[in-house]
């Protein structure tokens, strides 16, 4: 059964597609220290089996997709820590590994239930910085810069058995294209999602209306949702008022957990519940989400909350 077709038979049995949540602030949660250009992409290297238990816990939580560890994890990244091109495809394709083999696990213990997919995730070029430019773009570079620094980062994650690529965060329209043009070119088997990060109700991060870029990548038979994520809950439901004018194709949200990020002191304020959360998805269904997780300091709590509602709201 094709991606599209698996995803299609899983949401004929539940209200929508259920993400995973958070990975990078999960592992914190449980310890990991990931003051690192690297980030979440750390524990890759410094504890892969701590990952792979975050993926089974999402997926015993109810997610139908898992995603990978490699949102931070680029050959460029890679080798400024010292790894060799060799090495770095390595941890690139253990990503994908952790989740098939949490994916496994699952299957193991729930022999019943529908098999869940990996989503490979591909950050921005302004994860790779590690200075907030995938809140801002505004990279200044060319598209065949763009195209080079992505394309055999993609190639790797497909190689080692993704089934589909989580294009994520991406905070311009041009970032945005070029990934869809090598979608199109590269890798015509392929199968992605694209989220946006934004940067009010209206624009995405760079300054782009939202509705202006679904348009733009609406055209694309690979990419089979688009959407926002990494951004206040309460943004999410204009947001998608916007984007279900401008396209026909399932939209998509995983916002933060609603606490506010301080970036002087590097600390996280405000609280969350997991109930509050998963009543608040239930209304971004309702403003046209199909698919619908979390991100920062969103927990496996949290995803379960979703999924309660989302397989009996059938």
């Amino acid at each position: 059964m094709s991606t599209p077709d698996h995803l299609a038979a899983i949401q004929h049995q539940q209200a929508l597609i259920v993400l995973d949540g958070a990975l990078a602030t999960e592992l914190e949660r449980r310890g990991a220290k990931l003051q690192d250009r690297l980030w979440s992409a750390r524990m890759l290297i410094d504890n892969p089996a701590l990952i792979e238990q975050v993926h089974l816990d999402y997926l015993l939580a109810g997610a139908n997709i898992v995603t990978t560890a490699s949102y931070q994890a680029t050959f460029a990244g890679l080798a400024a820590r010292g790894l060799d091109r060799g090495q770095a495809s390595a941890v690139l394709a253990r990503s994908v590994q952790l989740a098939r083999s949490a994916r496994a696990r699952f299957m193991a213990l729930k022999p019943h239930e529908p098999l869940p997919l990996v989503a490979a995730s591909v950050g921005p070029y302004g994860a790779y910085l590690a200075n907030g430019d995938e809140y801002r773009g505004q990279y200044g570079l060319s598209d065949q810069a763009l195209w080079d620094f992505h394309h055999d980062r993609i190639a790797t994650l497909l190689a080692a058995g993704a089934d589909l690529l989580a294009f994520e965060t991406i905070p311009s329209l041009q970032e945005a294209r070029v990934l869809s043009h090598l979608l199109n070119e590269a890798f015509p088997q392929a199968w992605a999602w694209l989220s946006f990060s934004c940067r009010d109700e209206v624009h995405i991060a760079e300054g782009n209306r939202l509705d202006e870029c679904m348009d733009v990548l609406s055209k694309n038979p690979q990419l089979l949702a688009l959407g926002v994520n990494c951004l206040p809950p309460a943004w999410v439901p204009t947001l998608l008022a916007q984007a279900r004018q401008a396209t026909a194709k399932p939209l998509l949200a995983y916002p933060n957990s609603g606490e506010r990020y301080d970036a002087v002191h590097k600390t996280w304020a405000g609280s969350t519940d997991p109930q509050a959360f998963g009543e608040a998805a239930h209304g971004w269904q309702q403003a046209g989400a199909n698919w619908i997780g979390g991100c920062c300091r969103t927990t496996p709590a949290d995803i379960a909350a979703i999924s309660q509602w989302a397989r009996t709201d059938r």
